[in-house]
């Protein structure tokens, strides 16, 4: 309890601040993480050392992994954040109801973050960047397989924040499972829960807190390959979505083909994968073309995280977007097709945060689309949707000011109209 009401302090502090002020934490916190990439490392090494004895999944395995390159990148992404406009303080709307009673809609910090992450140590990197800049204090819960790592990342960003108008208690690690049901119940603490991880664990979540949650479960993705395509590029787009880092929750799990292209381009994306090791499960239609093991009603609801994909053969573009929308978890779905009104009708008609046309599905991320970087994919159906970033992470408030203005001035039978003037900013 005493973590809750120090992050809510450190965040109403935090709130007021100036973009120059959060601009120079978030600079102190990118030189002390490379100053410390030595501890940072050795930290992560014991933590994967741990979880392979354990056995540990491939696909977690690479997840936890958090060598050099990859902790330079997330450092390059804190400065990402830096270089973004501030989300705080944006008038949206500067409308006038009547000479001197002028209303503006201003965006401000949610308040505090309470963030319930996998195994990925790069995440609590770039969620703490995101929190600062938003103006938003953040708890944070990583995987135990990742205890060490984050441990150290949130020391090392603790010593950065001292020197800065940013409160350390701002950042906050949680390290025990008992305390997911703790952080769960902070209702007078918490305005948001974010957690990342299985959709039975999202449900978990859902159902035991009365936060509100925003929720990033399962990514399973489909490539559809349309009778209208081009050879190459429908093979590239499958060995990139499936290969380039199957650990991804972009990367694509099912791999759909029009019948009219299926007997040429089967063999041919099935060489290409299983070139780059790629175990291929297939329905009975894939399998009378190509030799691969039988897919079931399962495999379509299953996020491998893994080199393995499952292959079916559609009658149309219609049966493929039935399917995606059965089975998808509504995060990244493609279409690989020359036809532009088939594309359109994909795109219009897949139900999911991420509709791509002739692209990878490997692009749906915050650092990608320009937002630095990102707290996570939501695949819910409200706003915000799909890579979380910046302008995820606040909301918005009425501000009106008067002078000496009352409703009733404006109410009965002479009664004053409004003049709803907008004003330019």
């Amino acid at each position: 309890m005493e973590i809750a009401r120090k992050t809510r302090q450190a965040a109403q502090n935090l709130a007021v601040l100036s973009s120059e002020e959060k601009n120079q934490a978030l600079e102190s916190i990118a030189q002390a993480l490379d100053g410390a990439t030595p501890e940072i490392v050795a930290a992560n090494e014991e933590d994967c050392r741990v979880a392979e004895a354990e056995g540990i999944s491939s696909a977690l395995f690479a997840r936890l992994k958090l060598g050099e390159s990859k902790l330079q990148s997330a450092i390059a992404g804190v400065r990402d954040v830096i270089k973004l406009p501030d989300p705080v303080g944006t008038v949206q709307i500067h409308r006038e109801l009547d000479d001197g009673l002028i209303l503006r809609r201003v965006t401000c910090p949610l308040g505090v973050l309470g963030i319930i992450f996998e195994a990925r140590p790069e995440a609590l990197i770039q969620i703490t960047s995101l929190a600062i800049k938003s103006g938003n204090g953040v708890i944070l819960k990583g995987g135990k397989e990742a205890i060490r790592s984050c441990q150290i990342l949130v020391e090392v960003i603790h010593r950065a924040l001292a020197g800065t108008a940013v409160s350390p208690d701002a950042v906050q690690l949680l390290t025990t499972r008992e305390e997911i049901r703790t952080l769960l119940g902070w209702d007078d603490y918490v305005d948001l829960i974010i957690p990342r991880g299985s959709n039975a664990f999202v449900r978990y979540v859902q159902d035991n807190t009365r936060i509100p949650v925003l929720g990033h479960a399962d990514g399973i993705c489909h490539l559809y390959v349309d009778e209208a395509v081009d050879f190459a590029q429908g093979v590239s787009l499958a060995v990139d979505g499936k290969t380039q880092y199957p650990a991804a929750c972009n990367a694509i799990e099912t791999l759909l083909v029009h019948q009219g292209v299926a007997a040429q381009f089967l063999p041919l994306v099935a060489q290409a994968l299983q070139e780059k090791g790629v175990k291929l499960l297939g329905d009975g239609k894939t399998q009378a073309i190509i030799p691969v093991e039988a897919a079931t009603e399962e495999d379509w609801r299953t996020e491998y995280s893994d080199l393995i994909l499952s292959v079916k053969v559609v009658e149309s573009v219609e049966e493929a977007i039935g399917h995606i929308n059965t089975y998808g978890s509504k995060h990244t779905d493609a279409i690989a097709t020359t036809n532009p009104e088939t594309a359109q009708l994909f795109l219009n008609l897949v139900d999911a945060a991420g509709v791509y046309h002739n692209c990878s599905t490997r692009f749906a991320d915050g650092f990608r689309y320009g937002f630095g970087a990102e707290v996570g994919i939501s695949t819910q159906q409200m706003p915000p949707r799909g890579p979380v970033g910046l302008e995820g992470l606040v909301t918005y408030k009425y501000k009106l000011i008067g002078q000496g203005h009352i409703a009733a001035t404006y109410s009965g039978k002479e009664a004053k109209p409004f003049t709803h003037r907008d004003i330019a900013e």
